[in-house]
């Protein structure tokens, strides 16, 4: 069982726990060293971003407007249905990862791609670990998470404009652990922290990068049979 409660409710998707949890994140709405006790994904369509407004102070008003103004917030253009949640357990830590992928907007790191993206994507993970964390060891978690789902991309060889993408220009990941005593100090790919969000994190994201392939393929032949 995952250590938070997970509802779909489209526009929202929100795991939340029992108790406060530290968070680390780039979120826009929270970033940074949080404490909290949701995460939610907010589905969002151009159409629901106010040309005149700040997309920042659009996106935190929704979620003012539906209670959700005291979570950390991951924003993305992916059918919020399409979730991909896996678990992994080493030496007695257990990572926990819920992931939704999109890759239409993909881009290989260390250059931007100039090819219009006519359906955007991102990618948003929430890594969770049973274990407290030192702050070395949630910033290390952080870099294990991003390792993780660049592995599973790469995997994967999606291409857009030639080039085998590493991830989307919006990606975001939240990682998350309980409050207290005995923090693990390190989370490095030697430590049991580490394997355990390695092996979590890949698996959603390659199952999500799969069902993502299968749902682009789906979606560009509509289109192009639409401008036949």
């Amino acid at each position: 069982m995952p250590p938070f409660a997970l509802s779909c409710r489209p526009p929202y998707l929100v795991a939340t726990f029992d108790t406060p949890q530290t968070m680390l994140s780039w979120s826009i709405t929270q970033p940074g060293p949080r404490t909290a006790r949701r995460v939610v994904w907010r589905e969002v369509r151009n159409a629901d971003l106010p040309p005149a407004e700040d997309p920042v102070v659009s996106i935190g008003r929704m979620l003012a407007e539906s209670g959700f103004d005291d979570a950390v917030a991951l924003v993305t253009s992916r059918d919020i249905r399409r979730y991909h949640l896996a678990q992994s357990c080493v030496e007695g830590v257990t990572a926990t990862c819920v992931a939704t992928v999109g890759l239409s907007n993909g881009e290989r790191v260390g250059s931007r791609c100039s090819e219009p993206v006519w359906l955007p994507g991102t990618i948003n993970i929430l890594a969770h670990v049973s274990q407290p964390l030192s702050e070395a060891a949630l910033i290390e978690t952080v870099s294990l998470v991003t390792q993780a789902r660049t592995v599973a991309i790469v995997e994967a060889n999606v291409e857009r404009a030639g080039a085998i993408v590493t991830g989307t220009g919006t990606d975001c990941i939240v990682v998350a652990a309980p409050e207290g005593e005995g923090r693990a100090p390190f989370a490095g790919m030697h430590t049991a922290v580490g394997e355990a969000v390695g092996d979590a994190v890949v698996r959603a994201v390659r199952e999500g990068v799969s069902v993502w392939r299968e749902d682009w393929e789906a979606a560009t032949a509509r289109r192009t049979s639409a401008a036949e």
